[in-house]
């Protein structure tokens, strides 16, 4: 994942960009050959897949009880290392019979009800 925050003009940027292997590859490709990285610098770590992950999921909130949205989405980006890996997890907790989502004041709480 690479990250690029700053601003153009009077506009801030923040803009997040997923690459796996191959992307990463194909960028250093492009780079002069004086500035080439090592190979292993190359190499994006991988996430695990959030079927992989699921279970870990289920056991966070389980044994937290409850939690707000955002708060639950960057555990859940940190266990899947990446936004949007933590984002796939979310969904499936919104949907999943073990998980009740309520209203809360400033964001979704979600609850675990087993």
């Amino acid at each position: 994942m690479l990250r690029i925050k700053g601003r153009i003009g009077d506009w801030p940027v923040d803009l997040t960009v997923e690459m796996d292997a191959e992307d990463w590859a194909q960028l250093a490709a492009h780079l002069p050959s004086e500035i080439q990285p090592p190979a292993a610098v190359i190499t994006a770590p991988v996430a695990a897949p959030a079927n992989d992950l699921w279970p870990q999921a289920l056991q966070l909130l389980q044994a937290v009880g409850s939690m707000e949205g955002p708060q639950l989405l960057a555990e859940l980006a940190a266990l899947a290392g990446g936004e949007a890996a933590g984002k796939r997890l979310l969904v499936r907790l919104r949907h999943a019979p073990q998980v009740q989502i309520e209203n809360g004041a400033e964001a979704p709480l979600y609850r675990w009800i087993g």
